[in-house]
């Protein structure tokens, strides 16, 4: 099946499932009207994905098969078995990934474009995939440099993609997990109780817990916060530099944020 059947159809599939998981047992209550938001973040995705088939139409997928016949990256020249090659290559990818987000926080032209993603009002599962085209197309670049060095196979690329969306729509998710159930998961994985401190308004907390997948990374390299200032359901949710409803809820509002001098 086509890579990106398989991306789409687990995604939604994904989003559906959490949505209602959301509305179930929200952890916390909006602030804005969800169709308003959703309309925002989701449209937000159509652009992502049209630029990214049109500019990259083979994506990561794509240049894996490519460097894989060109016996590029270190995986193409150090031979190892497929089960093994597959776990480290899905590892080293998901380290990329969060070396990515710190240095979209340290760096001012990339947190001018980061600031989209981090300046929705509320949190949910539709939030999870907003973020700006710019940094789309700069994360795909990104991508594409680590494929060219470690040489993964697609079959890891696709795995690594699929674990990501799927990860990252369940840890911005609105839900309410028991709290002895997180702490076992995110022993493994970021949860939604711990990703809500990255996006909280405290620069300190939203300046920690980069993870998407896998929570060693933060704990290893000192920017695990446990717990928020606050309690998570009084918690301020965004960036007080956009806390007008026409700078981050609206499509047009979110598009110009990278260029605010805010």
């Amino acid at each position: 099946m086509d890579e990106k059947v398989i991306r789409l159809s687990i995604s939604l599939g994904l989003l559906v499932l959490f949505a209602i998981i959301e509305s179930l047992i929200p952890r916390k209550k909006r602030t804005l009207p969800r169709l308003k938001r959703w309309w925002t973040n989701l449209s937000m995705v159509a652009i992502d994905t049209a630029l990214l088939r049109l500019i990259f139409p083979g994506a990561a997928a794509g240049f894996a098969i490519l460097m894989t016949q060109n016996n590029l990256g270190l995986f193409n020249i150090v031979k190892l078995p497929i089960t093994l090659e597959i776990i480290l290559g899905v590892i080293i990818l998901d380290f990329s990934i969060w070396l990515q987000h710190v240095i979209s926080h340290k760096f001012k032209i990339l947190w001018k474009l980061h600031r989209v993603h981090h300046a929705d009002p509320d949190l949910d599962v539709t939030s999870g995939n907003r973020f700006h085209p710019l940094e789309i197309l700069f994360s795909m670049l990104y991508k594409y440099f680590w494929i060219f060095l470690i040489g993964p196979s697609v079959g890891a690329v696709v795995i690594f993609e699929v674990i990501l969306n799927g990860l990252a729509l369940f840890n911005h998710a609105n839900m309410s997990l028991p709290l002895g159930i997180d702490r076992i998961l995110r022993l493994i994985i970021v949860t939604p109780e711990m990703h809500r401190i990255h996006h909280s308004v405290i620069p300190s907390e939203h300046h920690s817990n980069f993870g998407f997948n896998l929570s060693i990374w933060d704990r290893i390299f000192k920017t695990y916060t446990d717990k928020s200032q606050l309690p998570q359901e009084d918690m301020k949710i965004g960036l007080n530099e956009f806390s007008e409803p026409n700078e981050n809820s609206t499509l047009w509002g979110a598009l110009l944020i990278p260029f605010s001098k805010k």
